[in-house]
């Protein structure tokens, strides 16, 4: 029998293998460090807000089986890979409108973001500008452009409208997004009637919230979101100041059903910057939109929270890159969790995925940390995929392609 030969303990081998730390005090922060994906954030946020926030963020309209689709499709995607080529350098930057951002991700327009945490839309944008990306401020933002602009003034920031019943409100809404330094503009085009989000309806949720006998509950079990909401300024739509009724009726309040293909034509006379059209679910309004001359389109279900069970973005994202081929870009939302997620949309064609949820989960967590952490993470996942499918760029990802499996 072969023995081990023993020796006397190598002390200053022993030494180099401690990694003792101070503990981390902070709860929110300890989580955030450990986590190692968006649903261990998504994990973290449910502790720190209401239920009736969570469910916000969390929910989509009617049987939500919309939002299950878009997420069994992504995972849906395999990756065609190369084997022999020098990955030693990934380069996971992505050209948009002229100006370089670090990865192919934009932060979509989400509204009240307040309610998700205290400090709200400039907690998000900090975090994208630090990581050389793209954040998009709602209409249905707690902050106005102007404020969003103060608060961060060096985020690359695109603004996200509703075409109104009233024109004039849409008009009064792109002057101020135009003179605080917007780059682009986002049509928004898939809300004609607000969607039927039944956790919102149970919950009843509005911005503010109402103290009803229930909220006494809420306050014992969530005590710091509270104290936030009550020490710092009113939580209110920017845009919609003193409304107070619930989210249905305000949707149905300001939006528009008679959009039609002739407002593309009326914004391009009222805004000089890139138009970027979202809620795009179909090959020929792609090429019909193309042919108007917008500069881009978001193939968006709207996270599944206006129609359920339509068409899912990422099973058109192929067709439609071929229709509109290099007229404009292809950006595309849903569900969009993780890295690997954003790199099957770029390998189907796409020129950047937009994120909504998945940073909602970081800033529930822990604010503008949460976000970073995000991002961090995405970017993680993304370069590591990159790099095992032998793609030094997205030149190379968008090559080498992939697949929608059946499986």
């Amino acid at each position: 029998m072969i023995k081990s030969k023993r020796n006397l303990p190598n002390l200053p081998y022993f030494y180099s293998l401690i990694d003792w730390k101070l503990p981390t005090l902070s709860r929110r922060k300890s989580a955030t460090q450990k986590a190692q994906t968006v649903d261990d954030l998504k994990q973290a946020a449910k502790k720190r807000v209401p239920k009736v926030v969570f469910d916000y963020v969390e929910g989509s309209s009617l049987d939500e089986i919309g939002y299950s689709r878009a997420q069994q499709a992504i995972r849906r995607v395999q990756f065609n890979a190369r084997v022999l080529r020098d990955v030693s350098e990934v380069d996971s930057s992505e050209i948009i409108f002229g100006k370089k951002v670090d990865l192919p991700i934009v932060f979509g327009p989400t509204g009240y973001t307040r309610l998700m945490h205290h400090v709200g839309e400039p907690a998000v944008a900090a975090a994208a500008s630090k990581n050389n990306l793209i954040y998009s401020l709602s209409t249905m933002g707690t902050v106005s452009p102007k404020e969003l602009a103060e608060a961060v003034p060096q985020a690359r920031r695109w603004f996200q409208l509703y075409v109104m019943k009233n024109r004039e409100d849409s008009k009064a809404i792109i002057k101020q997004a135009r003179e605080s330094g917007f780059e682009a503009l986002i049509l928004t085009v898939d809300t004609t009637v607000g969607g039927i989000r039944l956790r919102d309806l149970r919950n009843g949720l509005t911005i503010p919230p109402r103290i009803r006998l229930s909220t006494v509950f809420a306050i014992a079990r969530k005590p710091m979101w509270w104290l936030n909401l009550f020490t710092t300024k009113k939580l209110e739509f920017a845009a919609f100041r003193g409304w107070n009724k619930s989210l249905l009726e305000l949707s149905n309040t300001i939006y528009s059903p008679s959009i039609s293909f002739e407002d593309i034509k009326w914004l391009q006379s009222q805004w000089d910057g890139p138009i970027i059209v979202k809620g795009v679910l179909n090959v020929e309004d792609a090429k019909i939109l193309a042919e108007l001359g917008v500069q881009g389109i978001v193939l968006s279900s709207h996270g599944s929270r206006q129609l359920d069970r339509g068409v899912v973005p990422i099973e058109i994202l192929p067709d439609v890159v071929k229709a509109v081929g290099d007229k404009i870009d292809v950006f595309i939302d849903g569900s969009f969790m993780s890295g690997q997620d954003a790199y099957a949309a770029v390998a189907l064609g796409a020129k950047a995925v937009f994120i909504g949820r998945a940073y909602l989960y970081g800033v529930m967590a822990d604010g503008e940390r949460g976000v970073e952490k995000v991002i961090e993470l995405m970017r993680r996942d993304f370069v590591n995929t990159m790099a095992l499918t032998g793609n030094r760029n997205l030149t190379e990802v968008r090559q080498t392609g992939a697949t929608l499996g059946n499986f």
